[in-house]
């Protein structure tokens, strides 16, 4: 009775429902919030599940060695290698900038990890053999270079390294100490004939014999063989051109062929051992020494192998990890990035006077997409162009604050994470990790003169380029 006379009371628009629509909206608002509460719960279960299926997979603890621990080798000396606080930076930004350690490997770069995997898959395919006099040959910038002579050194193996005439001196000198053999070119196009890394593979190509293993094979010299991770060069009689005759081979024709020598042509490029490097080591170690806090990782990209692994395999656990690139000047990957297209018409290949990335830093920016970087390329959430003068700074002042003397790539590394840390206004506590590719011992020639200025280049060495860049 006292509703209805209310109800009576009330304005036309204010009626209440009837009974049984009442009853329907209630009705629905406990299955709404059941939904509601059900879903939550779910979510807070399959976080949980993750975590510790992380967890279980990597331990959260420090890499470390102990006493009893023999590494067998310098092969065993590869990865593994400390993620270092960089203090200057850090303190300046309140953000933690992490660096992975890469130029205490064994060859002093990352691509010791690279030159590692390519010779161990090459091997596990049976396209290469230790101490059969068997050759491997790779065009690179130096790097790669000094990377695969102390791994091929260390399996049996000889090296021929191709390389531009214009990389710092030291780099040669440490391929010849290590006993490669070395042929410098003049720098040029990939779309040349006579560029390093068509080089590579037509050396490759013409290394070995002429014949298979008995007369009655007529191998050809030099084949593309295509593999399950790349297209590699292997010069001797064990290639697809064999067809039945293969199948044909008595076991002591099958012995003769496996101790032939045989010319590899590496092709870091667009080898897919490069990528599986870094998703298979770099990647869970990084992961494991941050126990899992990380909310950014910065790289570099010339072969790409390096982003596109690393960045794949923690985006794979954390999906929020945002992949950045830094590249320098005249490489067209920043362009890719931002606008879809490789290079703008400065840019273009061919249009340089030294050659196609026409900057001091050397070991990251390209002008043509790779096989790897490909893979890097529906990660990368943002991209920032380094000037030269902004990486010789950083390196010169990491040397003056943290006592760090990094090479060229490392410091253009590290400028795109002070510039991404000043963008995205992160606060303390979040973490930005990126790769320390090698040190400057690479680059005296080059980075270190007795006045402010770079060799052959009007660059001031003036590290308050950085110091301007922390403070704004």
């Amino acid at each position: 009775m006292v509703l209805t006379w209310v109800a009576s009371k009330l304005p036309s628009w204010l009626h209440l429902p009837p009974r049984s629509t009442a009853r329907h909206i209630f009705y629905g608002i406990i299955i709404g919030f059941s939904l509601s509460l059900t879903s939550t719960s779910f979510a807070l279960w399959y976080q949980e599940r993750k975590r510790e299926r992380i967890s279980k997979q990597f331990e959260a603890r420090p890499i470390e060695l102990r006493s009893d621990e023999v590494i067998n080798g310098v092969t065993g000396l590869v990865g593994n290698t400390p993620l270092v606080r960089i203090n200057s930076l850090s303190d300046a930004l309140g953000v933690e900038i992490l660096g992975k350690a890469e130029f205490l490997n064994p060859g002093g770069s990352v691509k010791d990890r690279v030159a590692l995997r390519m010779i161990d898959d090459a091997e596990r395919q049976g396209l290469l053999h230790p101490h059969t006099g068997s050759r491997i040959f790779e065009g690179t910038v130096g790097s790669t270079g000094i990377s695969i002579a102390t791994v091929a050194k260390a399996r049996g193996y000889e090296a021929t390294i191709i390389m531009p005439d214009d990389v710092a001196q030291e780099k040669v000198q440490a391929l010849l100490a290590l006993g490669a053999q070395v042929e410098r070119v003049r720098p040029a196009s990939i779309v040349d004939k006579k560029q390093f890394v068509n080089l590579a593979r037509d050396r490759a190509k013409a290394f070995g014999l002429d014949d298979g293993p008995s007369p009655s094979l007529h191998v050809p010299r030099g084949h593309l063989l295509p593999t399950a991770s790349s297209s590699v060069i292997v010069s001797t009689a064990a290639t697809d051109a064999l067809g039945e005759e293969e199948a044909l081979m008595s076991p002591k024709q099958e012995e003769e062929l496996r101790v032939k020598p045989r010319g590899f042509f590496a092709d870091q490029f667009e080898n897919r051992s490069n990528y599986e490097a870094h998703f298979d080591a770099t990647g869970p170690e990084i992961w494991r020494q941050a126990n899992g806090n990380i909310d950014a990782f910065v790289s570099g990209a010339g072969t790409g192998g390096t982003i596109a692994g690393t960045g794949q395999f923690l985006k794979s656990i954390n999906e929020d990890v945002l992949v950045v690139l830094a590249d320098p000047e005249g490489s067209g990957l920043y362009n890719k990035i931002k606008h879809g297209v490789m290079f703008d018409r400065r840019e273009a290949e061919g249009t340089k006077r030294r050659h196609q990335v026409d900057t001091v830093v050397e070991g990251i920016g390209i002008n043509r997409l790779t096989k790897n970087f490909e893979l890097a390329l529906p990660i990368i959430g943002d991209v920032f162009r380094i000037t030269d003068a902004e990486a010789v700074s950083m390196a010169r002042y990491l040397v003056q604050h943290d006592g760090l003397f990094l090479g060229s790539s490392s410091a253009c590394n590290l400028v795109a994470c002070v510039k991404l840390a000043k963008k995205m206004r992160w606060k303390e506590g979040q973490r930005i990790v990126t790769i320390l590719c090698d040190s400057g011992s690479r680059h005296y020639s080059k980075h270190c003169r007795n006045d402010d200025y770079l060799h052959n280049a009007n660059i001031p060495i003036d590290s308050r380029i950085v110091e301007d860049l922390l403070a704004q």
